[in-house]
């Protein structure tokens, strides 16, 4: 893979997410998802922006649904995986488990 096209780990994680909520996948829908499964609460603004930047590289498309009056007659936008960024996730995996592979670290006293 050419230099820059790693995912970090938060993207990794925003990515995971999205595939998982598939057609429910919007900003406190992924947040609160983030939330149950990992105990961190990222700022709404750092989820946009890993959003925003996935959708620039091609992993993810949105799309903006309907007003809703609970929301104050906002849209919700629903983001989705495609297969680019399935591609980006396995690659990513698949190098992360390649330098995992034989390693055992001592935990032993570490905080």
């Amino acid at each position: 893979m050419p230099r820059g096209e790693y995912l970090g780990e938060f993207e990794q994680m925003i990515l995971l997410t999205v595939a998982r909520l598939a057609d429910q996948a919007y900003g406190i829908s992924i947040i609160e998802e983030l939330h149950g499964r990992t105990g961190t609460e990222p700022a709404v603004a750092s989820v946009y922006a890993a959003l925003d930047r996935l959708e620039r590289r091609g992993f993810v498309v949105s799309k903006v649904g309907e007003s809703t009056p609970e929301r104050g007659g906002r849209a919700k936008r629903y983001f989705a995986l495609v297969p680019a960024g399935a591609v980006a996730l396995h690659r990513s995996r698949n190098a992360l488990d390649s330098l995992w592979e034989g390693l055992e670290l001592d935990t032993d006293g570490l905080v």
